[in-house]
């Protein structure tokens, strides 16, 4: 996103975030590049085991909706925690990766023993 100064907010979410708090990995494109900034908000174990999924959420632009996460992140995140109200509006469902069509798949040779 042009005008984003994205090493400040990635710096900004670290340190909220703390060492302790959760493991911040930074990547390329995840897929839907469109909604950039996105962030992915895994669940903990324990959070897992209360039947939460990843949460994914577009356009995190701005040091107050990375505030938010971190706070929801220390807080315990998806299935411990509720998130902030306003990350609701940020929540998206991230497309399914487009398969290849059958046509388009190449053949492989059989293998050799």
């Amino acid at each position: 996103m042009p005008g984003v100064d994205h090493d400040g907010q990635l710096r900004g979410l670290a340190a909220a975030l703390g060492a302790d708090t959760a493991r911040l990995r930074v990547s390329d494109c995840l897929g839907p590049c469109a909604y950039g900034n996105v962030v992915v908000v895994q669940p903990s174990r324990r959070g897992r085991a209360q039947g939460a999924r990843p949460v994914w959420l577009a356009a995190v632009n701005d040091d107050d909706a990375a505030d938010d996460i971190a706070a929801w992140t220390r807080a315990g995140g998806p299935g411990i925690a509720e998130a902030p109200p306003v990350l609701s509006l940020y929540e998206f469902t991230p497309p399914r990766r487009a398969r290849p069509r059958p046509d388009a798949v190449a053949e492989r040779p059989a293998r050799r023993p």
